[in-house]
């Protein structure tokens, strides 16, 4: 269902359009991209530089165009087919596709929530606040946001929240960076050490993951954006893949100036541990209100993007009304899941602690995942578009390429690991 904001949206040759167009646009590009920077993702960040410093800040900036080529075509096939990714499997592909599709996105999805309220309440008990007041404050934030509001509004407040993770930005430029060190980090590759491609397998599966796929189209179709907002959109999604990568490498960078010594630290398990680790020479109550804020930030988002992500996958694979713009009452079981996910998460977090120390092992999950994630995708990208926008000549022996290789080099990465 078209939102108020882009039904608002001026017409082409007026003057500013194109500002007041990427203006309108803007949202699902740059929230997805901030809930990719979620915790489990600062942590990977933070542990890849703690063990293996700059050695991994490469690798942080060549997922830059890999991370936009993957999240364009889930503008591209929710702008031109007006369908989510589920319906859209399920109507290309046939309907146990579209739950084997599914399947992979609640694997994911589960892992993600569970770091994520971790992640919730590790800051709580940074500031002594007990796991089940942390926890039940936000799970009830984000269930009175999504049950209240309209899609618009609960982009802006994922956007807003999502802003607390610039403050990784501010204490890296404070960081003591040595830039000989990085130089050095940089040329070095550890290529016959499996732990170092565990990382490597990590990272990627914390930069690409399921969740992120279903909720960008579904996002674009539930805004309304249209044909001729594609260009904006496009813009929208490379913006947030520069920003998400800018935070983890902030991340890295902080790690591996305060932790690494050309050596292995010991592996980071806790939000506590990781706060320590990154901010001593700020001192211990900035360090830790600018890491709780940050950590904060990124676990919120991503818990609303996430929770949606699945509401929506299932609705688009079982047809019930999936969409922000519906009241509960019209769209109950969109809203149930959603709730069922929040709490579910936040429940389990409360029961079982130091959860935390999964949040690696859920990358390379989602890594290990890759091939069918994007074998969808790209399948999709030639098959159910309309012709003249379909994946095609060297753009898509482009997008194959990166396909392929991400994917092996993730499946390698956490097999590497594990074997």
């Amino acid at each position: 269902m078209s939102s108020p904001l882009v039904a608002s949206t001026p017409r082409p040759g007026l003057p500013a359009t194109r500002w007041k167009i990427f203006l309108a646009v803007l949202g699902p590009g740059l929230v997805v991209m901030l809930a990719d920077t979620d915790v489990g993702s600062v942590l990977t960040a933070a542990q890849s530089g703690a063990q293996w410093g700059y050695q991994l800040l490469s690798l942080q900036l060549i997922l830059i165009p890999i991370l936009y080529v993957v999240q364009e075509l889930t503008v591209r096939l929710g702008i031109f087919t007006g369908k989510g990714h589920g319906e859209l499997i399920r109507e290309t592909f046939g309907p146990v596709w579209a739950w084997v599709s599914v399947t992979g996105l609640a694997v994911a999805t589960v892992g993600a929530l569970l770091t994520e309220f971790s992640g919730v309440a590790g800051v709580g008990e940074l500031f002594g606040v007990p796991r089940a007041w942390s926890l039940t404050l936000a799970a009830g934030f984000l269930l009175v946001i999504v049950w209240t509001g309209s899609y618009r509004r609960v982009e802006r407040v994922a956007i807003a929240l999502g802003l607390f993770e610039m403050v990784f930005i501010w204490v890296a430029m404070q960081a003591p960076i040595k830039s000989h060190e990085l130089l050095a980090g940089l040329a070095h590759v550890p290529v016959h050490d499996s732990g170092f491609w565990y990382l490597v397998a990590a990272n990627i599966g914390a930069v690409i993951m399921p969740w992120m796929v279903f909720y960008q189209q579904s996002a674009v179709s539930d805004k309304g954006l249209k044909p001729e907002q594609y260009t904006a959109a496009r813009w929208d999604t490379a913006f947030g893949a520069v920003l998400t990568q800018v935070v983890m490498a902030a991340v890295l960078l902080v790690a591996a100036a305060t932790l690494w010594a050309g050596h292995l630290s010991p592996p980071l398990n806790t939000v506590g541990q990781v706060a320590q680790a990154l901010t001593p020479f700020l001192g211990q109550t900035l360090g830790h209100t600018l890491f709780g804020l940050g950590i904060l930030g990124a676990a919120m988002v991503a818990a609303i993007v996430v929770a949606l992500a699945a509401a929506w996958g299932f609705g688009e694979v079982t047809g019930y009304k999936h969409s922000l713009e519906y009241h509960p009452l019209e769209a109950p079981w969109f809203y149930i899941v959603f709730t069922l996910g929040v709490v579910g998460g936040a429940l389990i977090v409360a029961l079982v602690p130091d959860l935390v120390a999964l949040s690696i092992g859920v990358e390379v999950m989602n890594a290990l995942m890759l091939p069918l994630v994007l074998g969808f995708l790209v399948a999709l990208a030639v098959k159910a578009l309309p012709p003249e926008h379909r994946l095609r000549g060297w753009y898509l022996w482009v997008v194959l390429a990166v396909v392929v290789l991400t994917s092996g080099l993730g499946v390698y990465g956490g097999l590497s690991g594990v074997f």
